[in-house]
């Protein structure tokens, strides 16, 4: 589901292990149609949930804003991986969170903002330079500010959608790494190397370092 640069990685390195792919992507242009099969459609549509389903052996997701009823709905006919319950958690940030806190994996201090009114109290709670961000949808820097003065707190409360919000402690860090971890649907687990990610004005670009081999 869904047909973005991720979309097109994913069928780009699975071709060469002999399998096929067929994606479902809102938009018309969405670019994995250049090489792949791909079902036009918003992802609440059944209808068309329904004809993308027909013969396929596994779905999967490329990012974590796909509505939870539709993964739903599509695991009733054919496994999802990562499991819609995996989805629900992964694209509320609040809801990560906590989640993580019950697992005792260690976080960042933070704290809820349900309503605008309560970005001075979260700003006292958990102090100065702190990141704000939407609990959803947010993505590649957006949705997100960084306070690090009254002056930075008093532009992001004119700015402050009408959603639900979480404050972060600022974590400072000289470099971000990452390492992708994969469970097969035997158990199996693979770890990928460790890389670098590289970040310009709040975005993570496509460029990444190898650490190790």
């Amino acid at each position: 589901m869904a047909a973005d640069k991720l979309g097109y990685m994913l069928a780009l390195a699975g071709y060469p292990l002999g399998l096929h792919f067929r994606f479902l992507d809102p938009s018309p242009e969405a670019p994995v149609g250049r090489i792949a099969n791909r079902v036009t459609a918003n992802f609440n549509d059944e209808q068309a949930l329904e004809k993308f389903s027909h013969g396929l052996r596994v779905v999967t997701y490329e990012f974590e804003n796909v509505p939870v009823a539709a993964a739903k709905f599509l695991a009733e006919r054919v496994p999802v991986y990562p499991p819609e319950i995996a989805l629900e958690e992964a694209q509320d940030r609040l809801r990560e969170k906590q989640l993580f806190r019950r697992l005792e994996i260690p976080t960042t201090e933070f704290v809820e903002i349900a309503k605008r009114e309560g970005l001075d109290a979260a700003v006292k709670q958990v102090g100065l330079p702190a990141m704000l961000k939407t609990c959803r949808m947010g993505y590649d820097g957006k949705g997100q500010w960084l306070l690090r003065t009254a002056d930075d707190v008093e532009k992001a409360r004119a700015e402050m959608p009408g959603v639900p919000l979480i404050l972060e402690k600022f974590v400072p860090f000289a470099r971000e790494l990452s390492i992708l971890g994969v469970r097969g649907r035997n158990g199996e687990i693979a770890f990928y190397p460790l890389i670098e990610n590289h970040h310009r004005d709040g975005f993570c670009g496509c460029r990444w370092r190898r650490l190790l081999t």
